[in-house]
């Protein structure tokens, strides 16, 4: 009786382990015999958990695991990652919680193991070492967020319009769609890493009865679908809280071979509370970074009270053949929805250029940074509505396309322009910016010639859409720190030059910039006492009206 009661086991959590969405990433069979607990690698890197009997009463009973409950040492020289997975691989298949040691630090050395995360997880003030010296797969993440619920095809939709309120569909529950029709491509890039452009994508989330959440509306229209999906959101929020980590930086050759070794969040429903990740051991070369804590596919998920390090700025020859900046971050959020930050800072200088900017995002709607402290907000491939309030922002300042309506208020930014509409994306917001109650410091305080919009637009690039300017810009109560100033200052401008070659109407377009109607401009002043001017190039703006009452 006692054997079948083994074989049940196993082959019921084998069968699990198949039907979930990571289980490739798992890797893990749990046997449970009289034996003592204790872990081993298999054949093909396989994590096999032998659990005793003895010992399942008494997790349950407690109603969470430590990490030492599978042999981890945490003593900082152990490589601990197969007891980590191991313990989350149980806690994920009885539903306790993990809590780490208190007072452990934990070594993760470069093996290829991921421990995948399905249950409340409280890292504590435990330290975690993350070696990415010597790597087996810089793809592979450290922890992975996931959930039990499995994605499907969506039967029956083959076109979608944009802001569309209702698809005719049946779910069963909550679900976050993606879309695509790789027969249209957006996003065709320009300049040092230009390149052919994305199949046209979306994201949102639609109810049971198909009704769309139009807070985070379906921005493209789709004549054809090549693929769709739903996912169902996680009902239960997962929290996950504390922990100490240090990556101690790759060493690889400076080119764009990303390393992931980090925490990916693929969960709806998830809060990252008091987690602090810094780095050491940056040298004179290194492979950038695609976030310590990476959020996608998923939505509602929030980051707060947490501490951040952006990461040393290495240069590689682009797609044009030359040399080129990498972007390097320890925020990434791709095809997000509804993704919060709150209180977080960094531990690095804000204004220190030799670091990269903090976040990087795509395919993301309803972003915001509320109480935070860090050295950028960037949207690449765009960004639906957008809020920064209550916060402070560095060197590489605000940089956006994207469409609905970007907020920021209550805010200091130290950007080259308050907010930078990406040129290499073709400068393009779709809707309106608000700006109230902030003090914008050109440059960091730097003698340049200074204006809030920046971007570029030659007209001449089809970035796969048409490229606006936000119809509306209200900005209030800002003012503008221009004190440090160049010879020659005139003030600060609305505008940028955004192409100096449009100086009259013989300049033509291949691919028009529809531009801005209206600025309403409230109580703004300037530390230089110079007056805000429309642009250096007053012909490309001629049209728009500036209305100061």
């Amino acid at each position: 009786m006692k054997y079948i009661f083994f074989l049940f086991l196993f082959s019921t959590y084998a069968f699990l382990t198949q039907a979930q969405t990571e289980a490739p990433l798992e890797n893990v069979v749990i046997i449970y015999t009289k034996k003592k607990t204790q872990v081993h690698t298999g054949e093909n890197s396989q994590l096999q958990v032998n659990v005793s009997t003895k010992d399942v009463p008494k997790f349950k009973a407690r109603g969470f695991v430590h990490y030492s409950d599978f042999g981890a040492k945490g003593d900082g020289k152990t490589d601990d990652i197969d007891a980590i997975a191991a313990a989350h691989a149980f806690a994920n298949q009885q539903n306790l919680m993990v809590k780490a040691d208190a007072g452990a630090t934990y070594y993760i050395g470069g093996k290829e193991r991921t421990a995948v995360i399905r249950t409340d997880t409280d890292f504590g003030t435990a330290a975690f070492i993350i070696d990415d010296t010597q790597v087996q797969n810089h793809n592979a993440p450290v922890f992975m967020v996931g959930s039990s619920l499995q994605a499907f095809n969506l039967e029956g939709v083959t076109s979608l319009v944009r802001n569309q309120e209702k698809i005719k569909v049946s779910l069963p529950a909550n679900c976050l769609i993606s879309v695509t029709n790789s027969n249209v491509k957006r996003y065709i890039r320009f300049g040092l890493n230009q390149n052919n452009g994305s199949p046209q994508t979306d994201i949102f989330v639609v109810d049971k009865n198909g009704n769309v959440d139009m807070a985070a509306p379906i921005i493209w229209d789709f004549d054809q679908i090549t693929e769709i999906t739903a996912l169902p959101i996680d009902e239960k929020k997962l929290n996950i809280s504390g922990g100490r980590f240090t990556t101690i930086a790759n060493r690889a050759e400076s080119k764009y071979t990303y390393y992931s070794r980090n925490i990916t969040i693929k969960r709806s429903n998830v809060i990252v509370d008091g987690l602090e990740h810094r780095v050491s051991g940056e040298g004179e070369q290194g492979a950038p970074y695609n976030g310590f804590i990476n959020v996608n596919n998923c939505a509602y998920v929030t980051v707060q009270n947490c501490i951040l390090t952006g990461h040393k700025t290495y240069s590689t020859i682009g797609a044009a053949g030359k040399p080129v900046s990498m972007g390097t971050y320890d925020l990434i959020v791709n095809r997000a929805l509804n993704v919060s930050f709150v209180n977080c800072s960094q531990t690095n200088d804000i204004k220190d250029s030799k670091y990269w900017g903090i976040l990087g995002s795509n395919y993301c709607k309803n972003l915001l940074y509320d109480k935070c402290t860090l050295s950028r907000f960037d949207a690449h491939m765009g960004v639906a509505n957008a809020t920064i309030r209550n916060s402070t922002l560095g060197h590489m300042g605000i940089n956006a396309i994207g469409s609905g309506v970007f907020t920021v208020e209550n805010s200091t930014i130290y950007g080259r322009n308050l907010i930078n509409l990406r040129s290499d994306y073709g400068s393009t917001w779709q809707g309106e910016f608000i700006i109230r109650n902030c003090v914008f410091v050109p440059a960091g305080g730097n003698p340049v010639s200074a204006s809030l919009i920046g971007g570029s637009y030659s007209g001449q690039h089809d970035f796969g859409y048409t490229c606006y300017m936000p119809e509306r810009i209200s900005i209030e109560n800002l003012h503008i720190d221009d004190s440090n100033h160049p010879e020659a200052y005139q003030g600060p401008a609305i505008f940028a030059n955004f192409n100096p070659q449009l100086t009259d109407a013989s300049y033509q377009e291949k691919f028009p910039y529809v531009r801005t109607r209206e600025v309403q401009l409230r109580k703004v002043t300037t530390a230089s006492g110079k007056a805000l001017r429309l642009s250096d190039n007053p012909f490309m703006f001629k049209d728009v009206k500036v209305n100061t009452n």
